[in-house]
């Protein structure tokens, strides 16, 4: 079984390796003399007097690098690079901001004020990248000023992301809140981008049709309303859990402004696109390659978005069973991406995909089994690690030191518990951001 894990932890690190994010931009973004293709269609970049670049998000600053070798050495573009971490290597012309995750700060103020300060400059002969990847709806924000009710200050935001994303809540959820209440999410980029032409490039962490819900969705209309959002507080009962200026908000819906929609000018097709250059199909296609190398029969299934995490372990692992059952004297490989939904419980350290992990420890214990859960952007949570692996012998393992995973999931406390055995993933970051992805292997 040792084997096994050795094996889901090669595939995880090919898969990390395949996602090179300047390749891929070249690759999409192809230019002959003043042209690129964007969706396919071709943009004149010498119709421009000035181009700008906002990246956004943990892969912000790879995407910045690979936009810039896109245009070398016949244009060059200017912009902001926002991320969790200090980038480097930037090309001439950036600034590089830092900014919180996945709470916001200071920083993420001052970020969104200086984006909003730079757009504010944009007009008609300006062309605009948004380049935008997962974080970012930490990283840049601002509260949506709407007197003359009280100001809503950074600590308020602060107490509003806490309170969301530990509540069990979907990502569409937590972003139908948190775009009603700021002025850079849900379309309000591209308003304050104005008459600009404004493309946007994203390596997308959120599902396939959910592309608003990526940095919350600043360049795109938004399909969630008022109605939604304070739907979402009744459901997870967070009213009394929100900050007095917030919760004002939300016992008077009637002072929520909406969010752009479909049909505002600022979206018109001729002056605004988006195109995805990584998501779930890239992820999907290297993770497989990596695991049909390895000679495992393999299926990638993505049902379990967004599900509780214990109800996705069962899913997963019975589709496994079948496919074993299927294949007699055969390895086999269930392949899955998304998020799963982990409600915290505890003050322990952790995150989604050890507590993917730490749930299947009990219920793969004995077989020859070894499940990896890992973000594609090496942080989970509040843990220092992408994620963690088991297999069929970690639960007889953690009962010699004494560790009961039954309570450490109860506390939320897996990355403790895996870290103790030896078996968590540390990448750190990885400068990208897919989706989260889990190896099931069975022989």
């Amino acid at each position: 079984m040792a084997n096994l894990k050795q094996i889901a932890l090669g595939m995880f690190h090919e898969t990390l390796a395949a996602i090179d994010i300047p390749r891929t931009m070249r690759r999409k973004l192809s230019r002959e003399g003043s042209r690129i293709l964007v969706n396919g269609a071709p943009v004149d970049l010498s119709a421009f007097e000035r181009i700008c670049a906002i990246a956004i998000g943990k892969a912000s600053a790879a995407m910045t690098r690979g936009l810039a070798e896109s245009f070398s050495p016949d244009f060059r573009a200017e912009g902001i690079v926002v991320a969790p971490t200090a980038a480097s290597g930037l090309p001439q012309g950036f600034r590089a901001m830092v900014a919180g995750h996945p709470v916001p700060n200071e920083g993420s103020f001052a970020a969104a004020r200086t984006i909003l300060d730079l757009l504010a400059a944009a007009n008609e002969r300006t062309l605009v990248f948004f380049l935008l990847s997962g974080g970012g709806s930490a990283l840049v924000e601002l509260p949506l000023d709407i007197p003359p009710a009280p100001g809503i200050t950074l600590e308020d935001m602060q107490a509003l992301h806490r309170a969301l994303v530990t509540c069990g809540a979907s990502i569409d959820e937590i972003n139908a809140v948190r775009k009603h209440l700021s002025a850079v999410k849900g379309g309000r980029l591209a308003i304050a981008a104005g008459s600009a032409m404004k493309i946007t490039l994203a390596v997308t962490d959120v599902p396939e049709g959910q592309e608003s819900a990526l940095a919350s969705g600043p360049t795109l209309p938004d399909p969630t309303t008022v109605s939604d959002a304070c739907g979402v507080v009744r459901r997870y009962e967070l009213l009394s859990k929100l900050p007095p200026n917030i919760r004002a908000r939300f016992e008077h819906p009637e002072s929520i402004q909406e969010t752009p929609k479909a049909g505002d000018p600022a979206f018109d097709a001729r002056r605004s696109s988006f195109q995805i250059l990584l998501g779930q199909d890239d992820l999907f296609h290297f993770a497989r390659r990596a695991s049909e190398s390895a000679e495992f029969v393999t299926v990638c299934d993505n049902t379990t978005d967004n599900w509780p995490v214990e109800k996705a372990v069962d899913f997963l692992l019975e589709q496994l069973g079948t496919l074993k059952k299927a294949n007699p004297g055969k390895r086999v490989a269930v392949i899955a991406d998304g998020e799963v939904s982990s409600p915290v419980t505890g003050n322990g350290i952790g995150g989604r995909n050890l507590a993917f992990a730490l749930d299947a420890v009990k219920k793969i214990a004995g077989r020859k089994i070894a499940v990896l859960s890992a973000g594609t952007d090496g942080v989970d949570g509040s843990s220092p690690a992408a994620g963690a692996i088991a297999d069929g012998e970690t639960l007889a393992r953690a009962q010699s030191l004494g560790l009961d995973p039954a309570d450490y999931f109860q506390r939320s406390d897996s990355y403790a518990f895996f870290h103790a055995l030896g078996d968590t993933i540390e990448t750190g970051p990885t400068g990208n951001n897919l989706r989260d992805l889990r190896i099931l292997l069975a022989e």
